[in-house]
């Protein structure tokens, strides 16, 4: 049912941004219309481009404010654990504990910044993997110093860390908020799972 997003302008965006991150979760990003949008929202076509350049460039910008808010989400978390920056089983912990945290909150937008990754057009994409590495690329570094202080087991960081993120993600695809599993026993079971699968020791 449309709504009326009212005229303030950070209001009408936001607005614009929760129906079509409903709608592409819903539809498929090729089956939203930007006329659907607007219809969604309470505002007239011509009126979405007071907020947005065109479709591409949502579902570009939609994905560029998630890795922005996980990247700069994980920095603040990092900051506050800093006094176990140098402890890899700590911080291997308090990641995991944060990326399900994060990702279970929005799983809207999760399933969107993964699964139309091959919407986006060349240049969008290349933008948009290339902050995908940068969050990757945290992980690979807890891994590689648990290896070199001897607490990690696995031949290949990179491959292992690709592994974690993809099972912790993967938790956004059943939870429930009224499940049987709450958030805390979800950390609980993939934080051990995640230091057995790089022979954590304890």
């Amino acid at each position: 049912m449309a709504r009326t997003a009212g005229s303030h302008g950070p209001t009408t965006f936001e607005a614009i941004r929760q129906e079509g991150l409903r709608l592409i979760y819903e539809h498929g990003y090729e089956a939203m219309s930007l006329r659907q949008l607007a219809a969604e929202v309470g505002i007239q076509v011509g009126s979405l481009y007071n907020h947005i350049r065109n479709k591409q460039d949502f579902l570009f910008e939609l994905m560029r404010a998630h890795h922005d808010g996980l990247l700069g989400a994980w920095e603040e978390a990092s900051r506050a654990a800093e006094r176990d920056a140098e402890d890899p089983v700590a911080r291997m912990k308090a990641f995991v504990a944060f990326h399900i945290a994060y990702h279970i909150d929005r799983r809207r937008d999760v399933y969107v910044a993964n699964f139309e990754l091959r919407s986006l057009e060349p240049g969008n994409y290349a933008a948009i993997v290339e902050m995908r590495r940068r969050y990757e690329r945290e992980v690979i570094g807890i891994v590689e110093r648990g290896v070199a202080r001897g607490v990690f087991a696995v031949s290949d960081p990179q491959a292992a860390s690709y592994g974690i993120l993809a099972m912790l993600t993967g938790v956004c695809t059943w939870f429930h908020p009224e499940g049987r599993l709450g958030t805390a026993e979800i950390t609980e079971l993939y934080t051990g799972m995640v230091l057995k699968s790089l022979a954590a020791p304890g």
